[in-house]
């Protein structure tokens, strides 16, 4: 560019005029980018007005080379008078026009990245900071009554709360709910940090608590919140890291990339969040686990459906998983979902037993064929091998192996803990529930199992305690009425027992109980009608309940009866049997003890089970 050409460019202003028009054309698409969501209007809106604002700007160059503002009005450059130009003055103009616009470009940049969220109050659009968890004014989760003392909290402690789906048709629930989910996970796996489990970041979806108070009930000094749109093969996630002491935007971020980039965006959000509490690797950061984004996509969506426990659920969850593994069969997350499916389903009485554990086993072996460190399925082998095989030693070998492999995944301490029980090990299982419910404070799971303990070990009223505090923090939970029930009649209030089973949601397990209760009550001929209709629907699923049920009525003969139908049908029940205390009655009669060593169950053969669990030295 010759220097008289500069000169001429810089008199009439053609620099200043694309300086402001670049100034106003940042402000235009970060104001759109969040009015659009509130609005609802279509991905593209914001493609629109970039594009848009590319297009104009060779005319807007072009207009201010050609014309030039004059007192008379608007006119071309060549028909202007070099002596009264004043070119000069419309230089100053734009002069302060640009220091307008770059200060309110600032100002908009520094509102973005820490003022849009304070202390957990909800902002107004998806460039900002997302809302945090609201869907209307609800109650926080009804503190624990059967939690120990707390821990102080540690600067290294997070809680990743579940992203919100910004997507215009809000159909995309089981995306950001599975994307904070797998966040989570990640950060779980640096031992360095103490990160609030699933459950107990989750219990607050759809809640407007404020981050303070979410913060405390789940004992954590960070917040981790964000949102997701996803469209077609887009996807946008706003990520933000908040001190939840002062609500302190410590970092955020917004991620535009194409779906193929999902996993990437994931491992970018973890390292920023170790960067931010300063936290020392002893070693490189773990990485998420990255398969094909459309096969990706299928397992979020099969595994909350599973989550639900319903027929039409498992089957759409069971298609979903199939069409994972058809495009990436050897995506073990996907292996392992349809094999719990599968657990779950034989546990729920829809699958034939034998059938069901049979399947469950052929299916996780699978994923540990591809993987054989992969945790989860290594836990849910020791399942299986419990409840689906009566392999005690089996169960604690996959048992202790996911121990080893993830010390503190609160799923696998849960299973270790049931585990435990059924060994008759309540000394060593309680004080493992008391720290899960410590690192874990409203994990319904967590509570209820640590009331069947509780119950295992005679303690009745911190096991109706335990019970009363699993049903408050999930209300509609299956068996949850039904294991306050238990508590109650061995405790010898037959009638709050009797109250709380007619509240049972599960139709199978309120069936189960009734017969116990009415007994309890000396409502001989009920009892009788209700064990007529229990056996008449689940004599093939429900022997050994059938079993427990006479055993506490008192009908030992009965009782044995329906124990050697469990042994010939190998119902998963039995795994229970030693510590269950509702055969407590016939624990004296002489067939009591040939028959528990018949099935391997006896005390000395339980005694010579080697499983031991190291709590993780964080906890």
């Amino acid at each position: 560019m010759s220097r008289s050409l500069f000169a001429e460019l810089k008199r009439r202003n053609v620099f200043k005029a694309g300086v402001a028009y670049l100034a106003l054309g940042w402000i235009v698409t970060q104001v759109s980018s969040t009015v659009a969501p509130l609005l609802h209007l279509p991905d593209w809106i914001g493609a629109v007005v970039l594009w848009i604002g590319v297009l104009a700007f060779p005319f807007v160059i072009m207009f201010s080379w050609i014309y030039e503002i004059t007192p008379e009005g608007l006119k071309r450059e060549s028909e202007v008078d070099r002596s009264s130009s004043i070119t000069h003055v419309t230089s100053r103009r734009l002069d302060h026009i640009i220091i307008g616009l770059l200060v309110l470009a600032i100002g908009l940049f520094v509102f973005d990245r820490f003022g849009a969220h304070r202390s957990g109050a909800a902002a107004s659009g998806e460039a900002g900071a997302p809302p945090a968890v609201s869907a209307g004014p609800s109650a926080a989760p009804a503190a624990p009554t059967a939690t120990p003392t707390e821990p102080e909290t540690s600067d290294h402690s997070i809680a990743v709360l579940p992203f919100v789906d910004m997507s215009q048709a809000k159909d995309q629930e089981y995306f950001s709910d599975g994307i904070s989910e797998e966040l989570l996970n990640l950060l779980a796996k640096m031992p360095q940090l103490h990160v609030a489990a699933r459950t107990s970041s989750f219990s607050f979806k759809g809640k407007e608590v404020p981050i303070p108070e979410i913060a405390r009930t789940l004992l954590v000094a960070n917040v981790l919140e964000g949102s997701v749109r996803k469209s077609g093969d887009h996807v946008r996630i706003t990520a933000q890291l908040i001190r939840a002491a002062d609500g302190y935007h410590l970092w955020s971020e917004t991620y535009d990339r194409k779906l193929d980039d999902i996993f990437t965006i994931q491992d970018e959000i973890s390292a920023k969040v170790v960067e931010q509490l300063k936290v020392t690797l002893l070693g490189a950061a773990p990485k998420v686990r990255a398969t094909d984004p459309r096969a990706y996509a299928l397992y979020l969506q099969a595994r909350e459906l599973g989550r639900q426990q319903k027929t039409d659920a498992f089957r759409d969850s069971d298609k979903l998983y199939q069409q994972a593994l058809a495009i990436d069969p050897r995506y073990a997350p996907a292996l392992r979902g349809l094999a719990e499916n599968f657990t779950h389903k034989t546990q729920l009485g829809m699958i034939p037993g034998q059938e069901g554990f049979a399947r469950a086993r052929e299916t996780i072996e699978k994923a540990l064929a591809i993987d054989p460190d992969y945790a989860p399925a290594h836990s849910l082998l020791g399942v299986i091998a419990l409840n689906g095989e009566h392999d005690l030693a089996g169960a604690a070998q996959h048992l202790e192996r996911a121990l080893a492999l993830a010390p503190g995944d609160v799923d696998v301490l849960r299973n270790a803990g049931v585990f435990l029980s059924i060994l008759g090990r309540l000394d060593e299982s309680l004080p493992l529930y008391e720290a899960i419910v410590r690192h874990d404070p409203v994990n319904s799971s967590a509570f209820y199992n640590m009331s069947i303990t509780e119950r295992y070990a005679g303690q009745w009223d911190a096991a109706i305690a335990s019970a009363r505090t699993a049903l408050s923090l999930s209300p509609g939970r299956g068996q949850g009425h039904m294991q306050l029930a238990m508590a109650l009649l061995l405790k010898g209030d037959a009638a709050g027992a009797h109250i709380e089973i007619e509240q049972e949601t599960s139709d199978i397990w309120r069936e189960i109980s009734m017969p116990m209760v009415y007994c309890a009550l000396g409502r001989n001929t009920d009892a009788d009608d209700a064990f007529a209709g229990l056996i008449a629907r689940y004599q093939k699923d429900g022997p050994f309940n059938i079993a427990h049920d006479y055993a506490f009525c008192g009908n030992a003969d009965k009782a044995f009866e329906w124990l050697d139908k469990a042994l010939a049908d190998k119902d998963a029940g039995l795994s229970e049997i030693a510590a269950e205390n509702l055969f407590a009655k016939i624990h004296s009669d002489p067939r009591w003890l040939p028959f528990l060593r018949k099935i391997g169950m006896a005390p000395e053969q339980l005694a010579k089970i080697e499983f031991k669990v190291t709590l993780p030295k964080e906890w």
